[in-house]
């Protein structure tokens, strides 16, 4: 059975605060909005996912909680610290270590990393803006086959401003 990842870059971020680290920015308001739109987005079109994995930076990781909540998703959120501003190479890593159960795992990061990853796995370059998720079928019957040599097809891309 082939997998679908969800590739998510998080919402939108705050700036209010000049003085903290990039790795503490909390959502914005419209970033708060957005994140639980797009989870009931997921949950219509039968997405809602088996795992979720996001980085460990704040806008992250209260993007993957609101969608999470919105899509009904019951699990644990799996927090990896090679999602912040990483290569392609450090989400497969992640990605290889779900279960072979896992169908649908959503992947909440940054860019550039996430549009490298769409890059990496589908041929696509298709800008992520704040809160937007790609649909990606891949052709693998366990997530320990993810590699750089993976193919995949985008099979659907949604921005927030235009759901």
């Amino acid at each position: 059975m082939p997998k679908t990842l969800l590739i998510m870059r998080h919402a939108k971020s705050s700036w209010k605060e000049a003085d903290l680290a990039d790795h503490e920015r909390p959502l914005n308001k419209r970033g708060r909005r957005d994140a639980p739109a797009m989870g009931t987005l997921l949950r219509q079109h039968g997405l809602t996912p088996d795992a979720v994995l996001s980085s460990t930076a704040l806008r992250a990781r209260e993007t993957a909680a609101a969608v999470a909540e919105a899509c009904g998703f019951g699990g644990e959120i799996s927090f990896h610290a090679g999602l912040y501003h990483d290569a392609p190479e450090g989400y497969f890593e992640a990605l290889a270590r779900l279960p072979a159960g896992v169908n649908v795992a959503l992947l909440v990061a940054h860019n550039p990393g996430v549009e490298e990853l769409l890059a990496e796995l589908t041929g696509e370059d298709e800008p992520f803006s704040a809160g937007a998720v790609a649909q990606v079928t891949l052709a693998l019957s366990d997530w320990a086959q993810v590699s750089l040599a993976t193919e995949g097809g985008l099979t659907a891309m949604w921005r927030p401003r235009e759901v």
